[in-house]
This record gives C-alpha cells, structure tokens and sequence, in this order.
C-alpha cells in the first residue's frame, strides 16, 4: 500500500512557475512508476507527466514547459512548471504503479488527494 501526498498547487500568474510534490509512503519507492494527472472543471482527468527506472514522458501540452523529477531518497516526485497558461489550471493528482514502464500512461494503482493550481491571465 501505498500513501500519497502532494502539495505546493497554488495561484500563480500566466508565465509564471510553481513547483508541485508528492511525497509517497513505503520503502520501495524507487520501484515505482510515478505520474502526474490534472482535471479541469468540466474535463475528463489528463496525463501530464511519468517517470520510471526506464523512460519519461510528456503529455504534448506541456512538453518544454513542465519537467518531472524524482529523488527516491526522500520518496518524493515533483513536477516543476513553467511558463503556466491559464489552460493549465486543474487539480493536480499524484499517481503510482509498481514496476517500470515504457507506455504511458496506462494503469496506476494509488492516487493522492490532488492539490489546486490556478493560472490568471
């Protein structure tokens, strides 16, 4: 089982940059498959960024803007944002999977609770 917690969603101007964690519980973190979701109001959940032991990937939307990273020693993901277009306001959800993977985004078994960011124009 496994326990996430994500937090630094905030309102930030259009441009502007936020940094998004997720802390997760367990000891086997860096044997996990790790990604960040978003759901605006009114739309489906979207993909945004994963990372495992053997690839990254990038939803189009945000490829040169957003950068996911991980630092298995603190057992935590981040997904750092730049240039943020009011487009990009949503709940942003942490997720994982155990075991690597190279397509995404496919399943994920553990959701944190999501934390806000807005974009004003």
């Amino acid at each position: 089982q496994v326990q996430l917690v994500e937090s630094g969603g905030g309102l930030v101007q259009a441009g502007g940059s936020l940094r998004l964690s997720c802390a997760a519980s367990g000891r086997t973190f860096g044997d996990y498959a790790m990604a960040w979701f978003r759901q605006a109001p009114g739309k489906e959940r979207e993909f945004v960024a994963g990372i495992s032991r053997i690839s990254i990937n990038y939803a189009d939307s945000v490829k040169g803007r957003f950068t996911i990273s991980r630092d298995n020693a603190k057992n935590t993901v981040y997904l750092h944002m730049n240039s943020l277009k009011p487009e990009d306001t949503a709940v942003y959800y942490c997720a994982a999977h155990l075991g690597p993977r190279n397509i995404w985004p496919g399943r994920f078994d553990y959701w944190g609770q999501g934390t806000q960011v807005t974009v004003s124009s």
